[in-house]
């Protein structure tokens, strides 16, 4: 499958975003399964009901991964897994900008994808999990308008203020892991610091490139 593609199956699955926010208080005692369903079925929608999204409405984009995406997703976790044994070695600082950039560049990622939703659906398989379980496995597929629908799972797991995503399997790949394997490979050629400028820049010229674009790299 193409990279585009994929940016939209992640992007409509409404997975990995960024920074932890104090999430809505339902929330809190709301099923795993049916978090991700609803906010699943509220980003496409609202993207399928503005034209000005659809056209790559830049301020629009962002404001629906800000109320609709972020508050859902454990950015921390997520970071955390992906640094792997190097967060532990990062000082406070260093996993501060790290998170903080990794954050960004998803945001923007992502934000991008949100533009090219057009008819996708999204299909749920039935949930299995002991109530005494603290991270669980969401799983459903993606129906696209071409081509043979597109397995799509979500990790989650539940603190304080609910269940929060941290993780995203799309065609049987891991997004952690992903990064896990990018990550590592930098540090060791530049250390933590490097990682955190090579994200850096990363972020500056998407900051530079119409959404619609930068999901497209």
């Amino acid at each position: 499958m193409k990279p585009i593609a994929k940016l939209i199956v992640t992007a409509a699955a409404v997975a990995m975003s960024t920074a932890v926010l104090v999430a809505p208080a339902r929330a809190a005692v709301e099923a795993p399964d049916a978090l991700v369903k609803r906010v699943s079925t509220d980003v496409i929608d609202s993207v399928k009901a503005d034209k000005d999204i659809q056209a790559g409405n830049s301020r629009k984009i962002m404001d629906l991964v800000n109320s609709k995406i972020l508050p859902y997703v454990d950015s921390d976790k997520m970071t955390a897994q992906a640094a792997g044994r190097f967060w532990r070695q990062a000082t406070p600082e260093q996993q501060k900008q790290l998170a903080a950039e990794f954050r960004t560049l998803l945001v923007y990622t992502y934000a991008g994808a949100l533009s090219q939703i057009k008819n996708e659906t999204i299909e749920f398989k039935p949930f299995r999990a002991d109530p005494a379980d603290t991270e669980v496995e969401v799983k459903s597929q993606v129906n696209l308008t071409r081509g043979e629908p597109i397995t799509l799972n979500y990790r989650l797991a539940k603190g304080p203020q609910g269940w929060k995503i941290f993780d995203l399997n799309v065609l049987g790949a891991w997004l952690v892991e992903t990064y896990k394997s990018t990550f590592a490979s930098e540090i060791g050629k530049n250390g933590i610091d490097g990682l955190i400028k090579k994200l850096h820049d990363r972020n500056e010229q998407l900051a530079n490139k119409p959404l619609t674009k930068s999901a497209q790299k």
